[in-house]
């Protein structure tokens, strides 16, 4: 027949209080949306990759089309239906 517990969990002494830290995972309600990705080794040729969570996925190779990418993941910001109002809303 299997014993029965009563009292402290195993490994707690008598009157030392148990930490119960805050959840790590608790935030100000904010997330990542969308993803800039850059490598660029010294010596190599750069890539980047733009990601975001609206369905947009782009990449490009070549300094001067990673450097219209970083201009062009900056502007979706303003154009991502995921960040600004959608039609018929109005703002509190």
């Amino acid at each position: 027949m299997p014993e029965l517990s009563v009292g402290e969990p195993k490994g707690v002494a008598e009157g030392v209080p148990t930490a119960v830290r805050p959840d790590p995972q608790q935030g100000d309600g904010r997330y990542p949306v969308a993803w800039l990705h850059i490598c660029a080794p010294r010596g190599a040729v750069p890539t980047a990759t733009s990601k975001c969570l609206c369905g947009r996925d782009r990449s490009a190779v070549g300094r001067a089309r990673v450097l219209a990418l970083i201009t062009d993941h900056e502007a979706h910001r303003d154009t991502c239906p995921l960040r600004t109002p959608q039609e018929g809303r109005t703002a509190a």
